[in-house]
């Protein structure tokens, strides 16, 4: 005897398009197409974005895969499960009844199961000699098998999609590191070049793109990215080139060219040459050097530190300052021996400074303690001094006065 199969939902709800698309698919495809239903389920769970489903949606098709013995499905064969709402529920982890029917209508609007609804909208099976099904009502599943070659090709997508972006942000990352470590070694030693435009370039590039962002959004990311590192190799090449040619003579001089006034500073240069006859301690006593600079002149260099003394009243000695960058040694996570060690070497004045410098440019810089070992061992070495550095700070802080003015 042949059986009806029922086509539309039972009561109210209405029969929609998707719902006649998906029945068509099914019964187009070749009668013995087979899937591997858990095959399938984890490509939807890659597709479920270009599907629109939820991860809730995919729970209760879960537990309705769970309901059918076979881990083969083949279409022509019986593949409508039929399970009680209480059975359903406690299979999709205790899920509320409202909650379990809506999500059971989004895959059925989604076209990955179909509504074979008894006259009186019980699910359950007829069975005839020998007790097998004659007919069932529930939902058939006969949609994933039809469809199981498109959900591959779209989990497929979404795989190439998902690791394009993960390319794109690793990307991202070491450019920036890369930039940004770049400029700061440049001020740092006062290397000659359009620095000041570069780092303002960068600080507009230097914000983290959202979790959530597009391939599209982080590729002119990258691109934005990609066209800065090449200006800020070459401006580096150019400068390189530049010491080369004039390393016959002089080995140590170090060239800066900048037509910008700073508004700190009177006669800058005279400055610089300041800072490097007193940088170093005296060969003879073996005493530390004169300071060629006034605290006023580090706050304004690092002004950020100022947020970090009790009360956030301010700076108004060297006494302070030290107070405050122990405190900003906290905050960057650096540790208590890096901290000591650096001011043993460099002095607690000196040491603070650096604190300071690298608390300004913290954005910058990857790990905070690393960067103060290695200044600490270049200082222990006679090769580092707070004098460029603090002038290269000077100079962001001027340019970036004149771009608020």
């Amino acid at each position: 005897m042949r059986t009806y199969q029922s086509t539309t939902p039972f009561g109210p709800r209405p029969l929609s398009l998707a719902m006649v698309a998906a029945r068509a698919v099914s019964e187009a495809g070749p009668k013995d197409a087979l899937a591997e239903k858990w095959k399938v389920f984890d490509n939807l769970r890659e597709a479920k974005t270009a599907l629109g489903i939820s991860d809730r949606a995919l729970s209760v098709l879960n537990a309705l895969l769970t309901f059918h013995q076979d881990t083969t499905l083949q279409l022509g064969s019986d593949l409508i499960v039929f399970p009680s709402n209480k059975a359903l529920t406690f299979r999709a982890n205790g899920m509320s009844p409202a909650t379990l029917r809506r999500h059971l209508a989004a895959l059925v609007q989604a076209g990955l199961v179909i509504r074979r609804d008894s006259p009186n909208g019980k699910r359950y099976a007829r069975k005839g000699e020998g007790g097998s099904i004659e007919q069932a009502f529930g939902f058939d599943l006969s949609p994933l098998v039809a469809r199981a070659a498109e959900f591959e090709s779209l989990a497929e997508a979404a795989r190439a999609e998902r690791k394009a972006r993960y390319l794109l942000r690793e990307e991202i990352t070491v450019l920036r590191r890369d930039i940004g470590k770049t400029i700061a070694l440049a001020l740092e030693e006062d290397v000659a070049g359009p620095w000041d435009d570069l780092l303002a370039r960068f600080d507009a590039l230097n914000e983290t793109p959202p979790r959530n962002a597009e391939t599209r959004a982080l590729e002119a990311i990258a691109t934005d990215l990609r066209a800065l590192w090449a200006d800020v190799e070459k401006a580096l090449k150019i400068q390189l080139k530049t010491e080369n040619m004039n390393a016959n003579e002089s080995h140590n001089e170090r060239h800066y060219q900048n037509s910008k006034p700073n508004p700190f500073l009177d006669s800058e240069q005279s400055l610089r040459e300041r800072l490097e006859e007193t940088s170093a301690p005296d060969p003879e006593t073996n005493k530390p050097p004169i300071r060629a600079f006034s605290l006023n002149l580090v706050l304004q260099a690092c002004p950020d530190i100022a947020m970090y003394t009790k009360g956030g009243q301010g700076i108004s000695t060297w006494r302070e300052l030290i107070a405050a960058a122990g405190v900003v040694r906290g905050a960057l996570g650096i540790s208590p021996s890096a901290w000591e060690d650096a001011c043993v070497v460099m002095g607690e004045e000196d040491a603070a400074i650096v604190m300071a410098a690298i608390l300004q440019r913290s954005e910058m810089i990857v790990s905070a303690g690393g960067y103060l070992r290695n200044l600490t061992e270049r200082a222990r070495e006679g090769k580092f001094s707070v004098g460029p550095m603090v002038m290269a700070l000077l100079r962001v802080a001027a340019a970036d006065g004149r771009k608020s003015a």
